[in-house]
């Protein structure tokens, strides 16, 4: 890590931090101590804190290139169509007629596969994915993503965007939900190959980059830079990554699902090959989830305090518990089964985020029934249920059924037609 700190990639700014850089760093010293235990970091490394300063300024470059392209006006030598880039993201740049050289250089890079990516692992992985069933969903929403909001600069430009907040609350947790469970599908994961069309996850994942690029395109002239760091920089990517695949595994267990040392490395593998798709900076790909828990720890570190736009997120995903329609629950009680989702929801995220990041998103703090019933259930079906003949088959159709039921409840019976692009 030490020795990639002197490396300056094209579009940083060299030398510099933004403000929020370590701006909070007794109170995320507090919040991190849970994860500096189980995630056994022996202490804090000044080298990758550094580089971690430096990923602020850092964009994704090829995807940068991209965006520009297809803002250019039309008639201008070079410029990519939006047609263009939803045929290149079916079929492969391959199939474009004439790819102008930005579309070509983006998809050259995505369609060809890392040299370390084993596939069989990686599909392992999806199926240890695909065995957590609701218990990822509800990992990656509470921990994961509103315990994301506990820190500035990422929650701001969701704010800007509305990504997350009024009436697009519902959508856009409905399109994150659907882009988790796409990589849980066997194959999913495949660039377009001789004709064939890509894989849904892979078509997803690199959909997640090319808006990325175009959020960075749209907001970096008027951004606050020299406060936030770029829009969507290479540290708070690594900051995404690790809430996906470290802090997944971790809250799995926390909910009571045994996770082994080949189950973990697999699921690592898996998300390490989504990462790249997504342009996470080499530095910050890793198999080993101790490793990953050790840059999570820094990671932490290294951000600011909250700010106004975190509490404001939080709320609207709770108040969003009761817009979704949930199958299967007869209409008069979908009023019941919305207000049970959210007191769900708060006990859980209690335990999960703990009483001074309840009170800082304000949030009303809960016991911790949701927990312990879903440790009980958990310990019933992986270790008693999930250890009998054809156990893990049973699970991995389970996880699949609560996935997808999860999915409709955010849907409302809507076509799950995201990433489309033209």
């Amino acid at each position: 890590m030490s020795a990639a700190a002197d490396v300056t990639p094209q579009g940083s700014l060299p030398g510099t931090t933004p403000t929020r850089f370590m701006a909070g760093v007794e109170r995320n010293r507090r919040l991190g101590r849970p994860l500096k235990l189980v995630g056994r970091v022996k202490g804090v490394d000044e080298d990758l804190l550094a580089r971690i300063g430096e990923a602020m300024m850092e964009r994704d470059e090829p995807g940068a290139r991209l965006a520009d392209a297809i803002r250019l006006r039309a008639g201008v030598p070079g410029r990519v169509t939006m047609e263009q880039v939803r045929r290149a993201l079916e079929y492969g740049v391959g199939s474009v007629p004439d790819a102008p050289p930005a579309l070509i250089e983006f998809f050259s890079l995505v369609e060809a596969e890392p040299d370390w990516l084993d596939r069989a692992l990686l599909e392992e992985g999806a199926r240890v994915f695909r065995r957590l069933g609701q218990n990822a969903q509800d990992v990656l929403l509470q921990l994961s993503l509103v315990g994301g909001y506990r820190f500035g600069g990422p929650t701001d430009l969701l704010v800007a965007t509305g990504a997350l907040t009024g009436g697009a609350t519902l959508r856009r947790l409905a399109e994150t939900q659907k882009w988790g469970a796409s990589l849980t599908e066997p194959g999913s994961l495949v660039a377009p190959r001789d004709g064939a069309p890509a894989g849904e996850g892979w078509r997803l994942t690199v959909h997640v980059r090319l808006m990325h690029a175009m959020v960075n395109h749209a907001f970096e002239p008027n951004w606050d830079s020299a406060r936030w760091g770029l829009p969507i920089n290479q540290a708070d990517q690594a900051s995404t990554l690790g809430l996906f695949d470290g802090v997944l595994l971790i809250g799995s267990r926390a909910l009571g699902v045994p996770i082994n040392k080949q189950e973990s490395r697999a699921v690592m593998h898996l998300w390490k090959y989504v990462g790249w798709l997504i342009g996470v900076d080499d530095d910050f790909l890793v198999d080993d989830e101790w490793e990953r828990h050790r840059i999570d720890y820094h990671v932490l570190l290294a951000q600011g305090p909250m700010s106004d736009a975190g509490p404001k997120l939080a709320q609207a995903v709770v108040a969003t518990q009761a817009e979704r329609t949930y199958p299967g629950v007869p209409a008069p009680l979908q009023g019941l089964r919305g207000r049970f989702e959210r007191e769900r929801l708060l006990s859980m995220l209690t335990v999960f985020l703990g009483p001074e990041s309840m009170r800082e998103l304000g949030l009303p703090m809960r016991p911790p029934w949701a927990h312990a019933y879903l440790v009980g259930l958990n310990t019933l079906r992986y270790r008693v249920l999930g250890r009998l003949p054809g156990g893990k088959d049973r699970l991995t159709r389970w996880g699949k059924r609560r996935t997808q039921w999860v999915l409709d409840s955010y849907f409302e019976g809507k076509p799950e037609d995201i990433g489309r692009i033209g």
